[in-house]
């Protein structure tokens, strides 16, 4: 083995380089340990810097009636009452504090005329929360944690793909990677890991979510006996470019509806005022986003299958000096001034609200060396999240999940790596190399096509049984699939890898809409419209003696007494 492989070690292995990867190894680094945070792509190269309007923290500089518990009620309620109340309770408690500390780290946010941080209004949120650094938050973000990651020289290891974990009689060891540019295998011996790597939101045609996105930690975790849960819970962004096709569903913040931009359909009327008079363009993205689909399904769409998002009343100072990054995104990527012109939006996919269950204080999942922290999560966001609340959630569960990895390591020791299981997986990999095998991209563009049309924005029984069979050809086919050639750059190779990950999100995914028989939060099924009580429930994911998929629901845990008061009585009911 030492022939063909390097072995690293470490305390605990870090899989992925986002905001909550990175947060969670300085976390490690800090209690002493040594970390190693490998990633699927580049150094500062992650999805987090898709989060652009802002950081969702009750600081309470602009609208000082703001505190945690009115923050904590509105995750509540736009996670419709299957949140995980205690993941609620401590993003709304510690988000300010994390806030704080990224700016000790060297963040430079927006500020008020007398030298607070300045926040913005979002959707859903009772006041003006999100601390911003103009349409580049999550940029921002990334930055500052990476400088953070080299002044502690945290062992980091770019362009490894994470094949599968290791077990040694029932206990993970280790993970076995491919460095994707020259072909080398590594194999990372560890006490504890950390799964630390987005969604699933490549599996849709249409996604703000960047090439990385294909389920990667939800394959591994699933292979690895971890529970997922909330898998049917999809977030559609109600504004995505639509045109040219080269961009179709890029985001665009909505900072643009914080800071007053407005939509419209192709007859010029403000259709908002129709669906939510009270809150408008800034009501839940839920909400907003079906409304858009609405006016497009009814023949009130623009040229290109969108609406109208417009800001460029507010003048082009305000929009250069708020807007910087959409105004050079419309200008670049469209050749539009939105100074002067209207932007075309749809909704696009943007976040996955189920993924990898976790025990609240310590990101734990029910294997106990694993843990996980950021989108490839569930619990926090229930059946939506609120803008905002996705970069709180990578620094204050990635914090949490690094300290409960390095307590857990401390009192650990390296484990022996089991050759029979190197052999399987590189068995595995060596299988895909065939000279007449089918095409992964190929197979991974019909399962994209399947996703958006089946169990898109609005859902239905005829569909999802649809993208189910679907999804079960594509199972069958999938032993055939291969790439030419050796490891070395070897795209074919990823695909591959990639695509046996992202049918198991979309197996769980669209057998879990089927199970789901009403319409919460982001999920909505067109034949059964209404919400029903008797589904204030998540459905876990696992995988089953005979590799089988198994489903079960989980009734969602009851809240103290006391926390009932910072929520609508609704809930109730």
């Amino acid at each position: 083995m030492n022939d063909e492989f390097e072995i690293l070690e470490s305390d605990v292995l870090i899989i992925g380089a986002g905001g909550a990867g990175m947060r969670a190894a300085i976390s490690v680094n800090d209690a002493g340990l040594k970390p190693i945070m490998v990633s699927k792509s580049l150094l500062g190269k992650a999805h987090t810097v898709m989060a652009e309007g802002g950081i969702a923290a009750a600081l309470g500089d602009v609208d000082s009636k703001d505190n945690w518990t009115v923050h904590f009620g509105d995750i509540i309620e736009e996670g419709v009452y299957i949140s995980d109340w205690k993941m609620a309770e401590l993003l709304a408690k510690e988000a300010p504090e994390r806030v704080l500390e990224l700016e000790r780290y060297g963040a430079l946010f927006d500020r008020t005329p007398d030298g607070r941080i300045m926040q913005r209004a979002f959707g859903a949120h009772t006041y003006r929360r999100l601390a911003h650094i103009g349409d580049r938050t999550g940029l921002e973000l990334i930055k500052t944690l990476e400088d953070q990651i080299l002044h502690r020289n945290i062992q980091f290891l770019d362009e490894i793909y994470i094949v599968d974990l290791i077990k040694n009689n029932n206990k993970i060891v280790g993970a076995y990677g491919i460095k994707m540019n020259d072909g080398k295998r590594y194999i990372f011996r560890t006490k504890a890991i950390v799964i630390a790597t987005g969604g699933s939101g490549r599996v849709f045609k249409v996604t703000s979510n960047s090439w990385e996105s294909t389920g990667d930690g939800l394959g591994i975790a699933y292979r690895a006996g971890v529970k997922l849960k909330d898998m049917e819970m999809v977030q559609f962004h109600p504004t995505g470019m639509v045109y040219p096709p080269s961009v179709k569903g890029v985001l665009v913040t909505e900072g643009v509806r914080g800071e007053g931009g407005i939509l419209l359909n192709s007859k010029d009327e403000r259709f908002m005022l129709k669906y939510s008079p009270e809150k408008k363009e800034l009501d839940a993205r839920d909400v907003v986003a079906r409304a858009i689909y609405k006016e497009i399904m009814d023949g009130r769409g623009t040229e290109h299958g969108g609406v109208y998002l417009d800001i460029s009343f507010k003048g082009p100072d305000f929009i250069k000096n708020k807007l910087p990054a959409m105004y050079q995104q419309f200008l670049e990527f469209a050749d539009i001034d939105i100074t002067k012109k209207k932007m075309e939006v749809a909704p696009t996919v943007h976040y996955m609200m189920g993924g990898i269950e976790v025990e609240a204080e310590s990101g734990k999942s029910n294997i106990e060396n694993i843990f996980a922290a950021g989108e490839v999560t569930s619990g926090l966001h229930g059946a939506n999240r609120l803008g905002g609340n996705s970069l709180a959630d990578i620094l204050v569960f990635g914090k949490r999940a690094g300290d409960s990895a390095a307590q857990y390591a401390l009192s650990s020791k390296l484990e022996k790596i089991d050759q029979n299981e190197v052999e399987s997986i590189t068995k595995h990999i060596n299988d895909l190399f065939k000279e007449d095998g089918k095409n992964p991209y190929a197979l991974m563009d019909r399962l994209m096509t399947c996703m958006s049309e089946n169990v898109g924005i609005v859902r239905d029984g005829e569909h999802l049984k649809k993208a189910i069979e679907i999804i079960n050809e594509l199972k069958k086919e999938f032993p055939d699939v291969g790439t030419k050639g050796g490891m070395k750059y070897n795209h074919g190779l990823l695909g591959c890898l990639e695509l046996e990950n992202m049918l198991i999100s979309c197996e769980a995914t669209a057998t879990s809409a089927l199970m789901r028989e009403e319409s919460r939060g982001a999920h909505t099924r067109s034949d059964f419209p209404k919400k029903d009580k008797n589904w204030r429930k998540s459905i876990v994911v696992y995988r089953g003696e005979k590799n089988e998929i198994v489903y079960e629901t989980e009734k969602t845990k009851e809240m103290p007494e006391e926390f009932k008061a910072y929520v609508k009585p609704e809930v109730y009911k």
